[in-house]
Formats: structure tokens, sequence, C-alpha cells
């Protein structure tokens, strides 16, 4: 499914700057609350593959935004570089890399029109991205055109059901008693993406799916609720609340997943 209705994006200029500050909606919940559970699978799979021990350590983000994954994959040994199409974006990256010594090439550049040679990375990670994009399957053959045979694709989304309206549109974006968005129509549902879409997606362009797994909180609804409405009257800060919502890995796929794929050769 292909939605016409857009995706207000302009956040990722308009607070480009803001990636790294601690109490901004949209950037300070994917540091403190999917940030963690997503690398920790990636990473995961990276040491069971043995990537590291077989030299296969260049790895791409894409939609890097300020590099809050791009720096865990550059800590944990590849060498990375982040591409996204917001100058401010792009800016706070570099500096924050500066600042943290690591050596991190970023880029400005889109999804759809990836600025490198086919076969030129190892790895392409693209997270919290796909359900902001005007055209999926483009994104999807840009990734899978520079991507070295047998590398992997690593990815993160939100699937498309009425749990996830209720749950990321409604509660996380529209209520303010709940909200932690900053802005309208961050996301937008239709664009929200279900599993055997984006697996026809991979297919298609030659990435075959090894796995999907969810990403849920621990505890009750009601729990994450009252988290959430903790966090918007200004009672705990994210830090906190990712610490609540204790984020992990699990099999409902229900709302937000995450997964990998492998190049196929030819």
């Amino acid at each position: 499914m292909q939605s016409d209705k857009k995706v207000n994006n302009d956040i990722y200029r308009h607070m480009g700057h803001a990636w790294w500050d601690d109490d901004v909606g949209e950037f300070s919940s994917i540091r403190f609350t999917v940030n963690p559970v997503r690398f920790g699978y990636f990473q995961r799979v990276l040491n069971q593959e043995r990537m590291l021990d077989r030299g296969r350590r260049k790895l791409l983000d894409v939609g890097c935004g300020g590099g809050i994954l791009a720096e865990e994959f550059s800590r944990a040994g590849f060498e990375v570089t982040g591409i996204d199409p917001a100058p401010e974006t792009i800016e706070t990256a570099r500096a924050h890399a500066s600042t943290s010594k690591l050596n991190i090439e970023y880029r400005i550049g889109s999804g759809e029109q990836l600025p490198f040679p086919d076969a030129s990375f190892d790895h392409v990670a693209c997270c919290d991205v796909l359900e902001h994009v005007d055209d999926l399957d483009r994104v999807i053959g840009e990734i899978a055109r520079v991507l070295r045979p047998d590398g992997l694709f690593f990815y993160d989304t939100v699937n498309r059901t009425f749990r996830s309206k209720i749950v990321v549109i409604k509660v996380m974006q529209d209520w303010p008693s709940t909200a932690i968005a900053s802005v309208s129509n961050g996301h937008v549902w239709e664009r929200f993406i279900k599993p055997a879409e984006l697996v026809k997606s991979l297919e298609r362009h030659r990435l075959n799916q090894r796995e999907m797994r969810g990403i849920s909180p621990r505890g009750n609804p009601i729990a994450a609720w009252l988290n959430l409405r903790r966090r918007a009257r200004g009672r705990i800060n994210f830090k906190e609340l990712g610490r609540r919502l204790g984020l992990h890995e699990s099999g409902d796929l229900s709302i937000s997943y995450m997964g990998y794929a492998a190049r196929r050769a030819g």
C-alpha cells in the first residue's frame, strides 16, 4: 500500500540541531527507547554471522538522522557512512561524531537515489525511515544496488494495524494527554508497512528475508499509557520513560518490528 498522504518530515530540518538533546520528543524517544533494543538485536546478528572476523565492516546508514544509530555501529568496530536529506541534521551528526572522536563519514542525500556505486557496502541499515519515504520500493531497490552479495540489510519500521493506529498515531502523536511528538503528521498511518508488503519488495530486489522481530514494551498497556501521561505532563524525562517502558525484542509484530535480509548473488 502506498498512500498519497504526506508525512511531515520538516522537523528533520527545523529541529535538525536537536538530535542529541535530552527532551525533544521525536528524537529523545528514539534515542532512549527504540535505539537500545534495535542496535542490540543488529549487533547480535552481526556477531552470529562473524562479520567483523570476516572483514565485512563497511556499513551505510540510510536516513541516519543525527547519528544515533551510526555512532553505535562505529563504536562496535564498523566503518560507517551515514546519509540523510536534511543538511541541518547532517551538520549535527558531524559535530557530535567529532566531539565523540568517531570517524564517521556523513553525506547529504536521499534513499531514493544513493550517491554510491553498485556493491559499495558490506551492510546497510535503514531504521525509522521506510514509513517516511514517498517511494518504498525505490528505496529498497537502491539499498539492494549498493549492497554487496551476501551483505546484510537491517531495518525497523511500523506495521499498519489497528493497534499501531491507536498506539503510534493516537496515543503518541494526536492525544495531548499522552503525545510525545511535537508535530502533527510526523507519522501517517497509511504509510505504515505490513510485513508481507516489505517482504514482497525485498524479494523483488534480490534481498532474502531472514528474520523479523517485534519491538514491544514490558508490562501491561495501562502502565505504558500512564507513563506516557507522566512524560506529557513533564513529571518524568525521556530517559526515565525509556527505562519504564522497557522496550525489548519480542515475537509481537503488531506495532513496531525490525529484522534483516541478505543480498543474493547475481
